[in-house]
């Protein structure tokens, strides 16, 4: 007997031809068509189910196709880390800084600690932004160029923000509150990328030639960031161009450029990353024009694009103008001692001959009137004229020091004891 499963089965046979005889020959055509195609478009929407062939390159030609990277959003809540930066380790801090320091690792300790040294940063630099970082050999040369410490120092804050994120504090602040103060409670972090301070509000001076740059800024020796903000790496490559420009001017390298105080606050500090956060406001504003008037008498905090602006008296209390309050105000989260700031000495501001510097009226607009009066009126003389008073100048200064040398000298005497 037949098997049933043979081809030659009777059974199996008579199955067949009842089923041809009753599908008509055209449609038997049409489904196998029907079923060749089902297949074809099976393999076309699993090709990537399909192991590769190897091509000479050892890629596909479909793998070559550049998509574009997804946009980085920053992490909903800042980073744990408190950053300094200062000439030496703080194991060989003086008592002064190590006092300041440790203000900041008592009132959060639940935070990472860190200071980057003089002999530590050009590792960290290449670390993050060589090629196994960020791939950014030109900041990297532009930071192993740059000889002055202040500018260095600026550099410096800005590239940990953008690799990091955290708190950045100068090694003179004290913390006075703890960071999670930071951020008022009506606002939600994951809202805020960052989080900065008015310094310096004195908009009617903004005219002013020597205290108009700076007459108008937000405070960067502390504020916080969450990392790889677009802001960060802006402020950095304006300053790369900028140096660049003062190098040809001045046909030096960028390593031997000279700058004085006002160009290092416009290039490098308050007025460079004011103008850069401005800018960035007004990226993310979606057309609505952000400018300093935004910010001018503010007393409440505000959000703008992500950024998170507080009042004078957070970061820059005590300061005697911008209506900055004191540092006994709830207010105010740091206390800036102004010790580790002695840079002006290598980058010295304006000091006329005779009513030396303007900068010495702290904002107050009676001075600076008088000041400018001044020298306008200094100007005019003759200049045997001007002669005559700067040598009465310097012969009143001469003998302001001599009184106080004989003070001293007093003053030593009589705690010699008997």
């Amino acid at each position: 007997m037949n098997s049933p499963i043979s081809p030659l089965s009777p059974t199996l046979a008579s199955t067949t031809a009842k089923f041809r005889n009753r599908v008509p020959t055209q449609l038997r055509r049409v489904i196998t068509i029907y079923i060749t195609c089902a297949c074809v478009l099976f393999m076309i929407l699993n090709i990537d189910l399909v192991p590769s062939i190897p091509t000479p390159s050892g890629v596909l030609k479909r793998n070559t196709i550049l998509r574009k990277a997804p946009e980085y959003r920053p992490p909903r809540s800042f980073p744990k880390k408190i950053w300094q930066t200062w000439k030496i380790d703080p194991f060989s801090f003086e008592e002064r800084d190590s006092t300041t320091a440790m203000t900041w690792t008592t009132k959060n300790p639940g935070f990472r600690y860190e200071v980057l040294t003089d002999s530590n940063d050009m590792n960290y630099v290449e670390e993050h932004f060589g090629p196994s970082g960020f791939d950014r050999e030109d900041i990297v040369d532009l930071y192993r160029s740059v000889n002055a410490t202040i500018i260095k120092a600026d550099l410096l804050r800005y590239l940990i923000m953008y690799a990091e994120g955290g708190v950045y504090a100068d090694i003179d602040v004290e913390a006075l509150r703890p960071v999670q103060k930071f951020v008022p409670e009506r606002y939600e972090v994951s809202e805020v990328d960052m989080v900065l301070g008015v310094e310096i509000d004195q908009p009617q001076f903004r005219d002013h030639k020597i205290l108009g740059k700076k007459s108008q800024s937000f405070c960067q020796w502390t504020f916080m960031a969450k990392p790889r903000l677009p802001v960060m790496l802006k402020l950095v490559e304006n300053i790369k161009d900028w140096l660049s420009d003062i190098a040809r001017k001045q046909d030096v390298p960028i390593g031997e450029v000279v700058l004085d105080f006002d160009e290092v606050i416009s290039g490098t500090g308050p007025s460079a990353f004011t103008a850069a956060v401005l800018e960035e406001m007004n990226r993310r504003g979606g057309g609505v024009s952000i400018t300093w008037n935004d910010f001018h008498d503010l007393d409440e905090s505000k959000v703008v694009g992500g950024i998170l602006v507080l009042d004078v008296e957070a970061f820059a209390a005590g300061q005697g103008h911008s209506d900055s309050g004191n540092h006994n105000a709830r207010g105010a989260l740091v206390k800036h001692h102004y010790h580790a700031s002695n840079w002006p000495s290598r980058h010295p501001r304006y000091n006329h001959p005779v009513y030396g510097e303007v900068e010495r009226c702290n904002w107050n607009a009676d001075c600076v009137r008088k000041w400018d009066e001044d020298v306008e009126a200094f100007g005019l003389l003759p200049l045997e004229e001007q002669q005559k008073r700067i040598e009465d100048k310097r012969a009143q200064d001469n003998q302001l020091v001599m009184n106080m040398n004989s003070q001293l000298e007093l003053r030593e005497l009589n705690s010699v004891p008997p």
